[in-house]
């Protein structure tokens, strides 16, 4: 039966257990009372979906709460156990994998290492990352002894663009990592032994970020925001419905310097050749710096943050001067010795690695500029760093990057979009990961995929085929 939107009551009914599954799960646990006017939904309409998700085993009681003058109110939240996911962060050292109950518990990890020597190509070889995510999801369920029908699904952070087919499903174009239009989602239902009718959500790492930090983290409450991903590159995800999914945006691509350094993915000038962890490492080797040998890329990071501001420097902070920019002048300007702000250091203690510092001011005012061109771009309420280069940085660093963002921006934008860190840690791809199944099982209404159902051919086709092969 379909009503005059074109709408079945099939799509109705899945549209209301959405709206009660989405409020429980952000809001909860709430009584049937309170469900009514946070979804819109009649009384008894919440009554019917709330007996279906009960009797299901989705939703269960949580204990009541004293009402005014009146019977005590049934809370109800999602049940965590009736089902799990799992997130994976195919990132730049390792791959990660977790599995997660509903409730966002961690019930197994396992950790995969990537090769951190030769070619990034290399590094990234398709077959070894999909032997890594067989293996590694056979190992969660089994550490948790969870079947793999419990699943609602797969989610993976990935480096590059995603596109879906209707032959391969989701495409992975990884420029930078040597993946051309990969067809991960088909290599895995091959390799890894699931269900068919388990789920694979295969999204940018960034894309997962934002998903995690919106419904958990620093984004939430926000009605837009940027979450900027910062590593061994940088990438970012806007969202503008603080519900809905975000958009990747390949902004560690954005040109910044015409004819500049060369990029990884093979372009000149990209903001990535400047503010990434493995450019900005490479920028403080060529201005005398000397990383650790053989260390990887974050312990490398955290000894020229060591360099750059040694224990009895940590009290000196780091100010726009008066011509609005931090420095004083021009990237890379700041005198021996001196911070971003271009203060001298105190006589006593070690002194500042004025090549670290250097660089460091660089690489703000260049992640500054590029936060500007989001604020212009995309004017929103918030713009969160994250990743583990970005959250290693810290606040100190943040500072700076933020007066250089406020004098870029248009002035009203500018002032009106907060700029902070991220709150979940430089585990979140992971967790947000986890989440993409999540939020495609809410949208369905709480019901899992079925196997689709086999139909024979029509007459003519066989009867056709026969004709060709004789």
């Amino acid at each position: 039966m379909h009503g005059k939107s074109g709408r079945t009551v099939r799509d109705l009914r899945r549209e209301n257990r959405t709206a009660v599954l989405r409020r429980l799960y952000f809001d909860g646990p709430t009584s049937r009372l309170a469900l009514g006017p946070a979804t819109g939904l009649s009384s008894g309409s919440v009554s019917n979906v709330v007996a279906e998700l009960v009797a299901e085993g989705l939703v269960e009681e949580a204990g009541s709460v004293g009402s005014a003058g009146g019977r005590p109110r049934t809370l109800l939240r999602i049940a965590p156990d009736s089902g799990c996911m799992i997130g994976v962060d195919v990132g730049e050292t390792r791959v990660r994998v977790e599995l997660f109950d509903l409730a966002l518990t961690e019930l197994a990890r396992t950790e995969r290492p990537l090769a951190t020597s030769g070619p990034r190509t290399a590094r990234y070889e398709v077959a070894v990352v999909v032997e890594h995510l067989r293996d590694g999801i056979a190992e969660v369920l089994r550490t948790a002894g969870v079947p793999a029908e419990r699943l609602l699904g797969v989610g993976i952070g990935v480096p590059g663009i995603v596109e879906r087919t209707p032959e391969d499903g989701a495409v992975v174009h990884g420029q930078t990592i040597g993946w051309e239009a990969v067809p991960l989602e088909r290599l895995l239902r091959e390799a890894v032994d699931l269900p068919a009718e388990v789920p694979y959500r295969i999204e940018n790492g960034a894309k997962t970020l934002g998903q995690a930090e919106m419904w958990f983290g620093a984004g939430r409450g926000a009605r837009s925001a940027v979450v900027v991903l910062f590593g061994s590159g940088v990438g970012a995800c806007v969202v503008t419905d603080p519900l809905g999914p975000g958009r990747a945006l390949e902004w560690g691509h954005l040109t910044v310097r015409v004819r500049g350094r060369r990029c990884r993915c093979g372009a000149q000038g990209c903001l990535e050749a400047y503010a990434g962890a493995e450019a900005l490492l490479e920028r403080w080797r060529e201005a005398g710096g000397e990383p650790p040998a053989g260390a990887d890329e974050e312990t490398a990071l955290t000894a020229m943050l060591a360099a750059a501001h040694p224990a009895d420097a940590e009290a000196r902070g780091a100010g726009p001067s008066g011509d609005g920019l931090p420095g004083g002048g021009p990237a890379g300007t700041a005198s021996p010795g001196a911070g971003p702000s271009g203060d001298a250091p105190s006589g006593a203690g070690p002194v500042p690695d004025a090549a670290a510092l250097a660089v460091l001011d660089e690489t703000a005012e260049y992640l500054g500029a590029g936060l500007a061109d989001l604020i212009n771009l995309f004017q929103p309420e918030r713009i969160l760093v994250g990743g583990w280069a970005g959250l290693q940085l810290g606040s100190r660093f943040l500072a700076a990057v933020t007066a250089y963002a406020r004098a870029y921006a248009l002035r009203h934008p500018g002032g009106r979009t907060e700029i902070a860190l991220g709150t979940l840690g430089p585990e979140a791809v992971t967790v947000g990961a986890g989440l993409l199944p999540l939020v495609d099982f809410f949208a369905q209404g709480g019901r899992r995929p079925e196997r689709a159902p086999s139909v024979p051919a029509p007459a003519w086709q066989t009867a056709l085929r026969d004709r060709v092969s004789t």
